[in-house]
């Protein structure tokens, strides 16, 4: 099958997201259980990461080495980003749609969120770390950055361990088509 940029979007935008199964064979696939990062205060993040937070141990990037984040939330032993599902998120972001917001320690790439943006949902695909607390710095940063640019909805598909300590919920589909809805009617800006 081939995947267009504007049939990406459009996928997306209906509540789909893309993933390869264990044959790499990419797919459409969707969820009656979504989960959604709060942009409010229910948003919160684990106390041991007030350190690195306070000491400034990271400086955030966006996009400054967009690749290597691709590849490595795609560097797993058991992973939904296939080769071809790496073009794809290449297009996306060479055309404006997909970005990296990164955490780095000097020149050393810590960690990073792989995402797309459309209107006013950041739709987090994956999220990887290299360097200890690089990932969820990350993700601190990126709720920041998100309620100063006024985003209704971080979409971050499904439910892990991981998310649950940084207050993810659980939405029902017809809960995240509301939001949804919301978040495409707005202009926000990510970069």
């Amino acid at each position: 099958m081939q995947y267009d940029v504007a049939s990406i979007i459009q996928g997306y935008a209906q509540g789909y997201f893309l993933m390869a199964d264990e044959d790499n064979v990419l797919g459409w696939y969707g969820s009656r259980d979504r989960t959604v990062i709060p942009l409010d205060e229910r948003f919160r993040y684990p106390k041991s990461l007030r350190r690195a937070l306070n000491q400034n141990q990271f400086t955030v990037a966006i996009n400054r080495d967009f690749k290597s984040v691709v590849e490595g939330c795609a560097n797993r032993e058991k992973t939904w980003i296939s080769p071809e599902l790496k073009d794809i998120y290449l297009r996306l972001h060479k055309t404006g749609w997909a970005y990296s917001f990164e955490t780095w320690q000097g020149d050393e790439l810590a960690g990073g969120i792989l995402g797309i943006v459309i209107g006013g949902a950041f739709i987090g695909e994956s999220m990887f770390y290299r360097i200890s607390e690089g990932s969820k710095v990350a993700m601190v940063k990126l709720v920041e950055r998100l309620r100063e640019r006024q985003f209704v909805l971080f979409d971050a598909q499904m439910m892990n361990p991981h998310l649950e300590r940084f207050g993810a919920y659980g939405v029902s589909e017809e809960e995240y088509q509301d939001l949804l809805y919301k978040a495409l009617q707005c202009q926000c800006f990510f970069s």
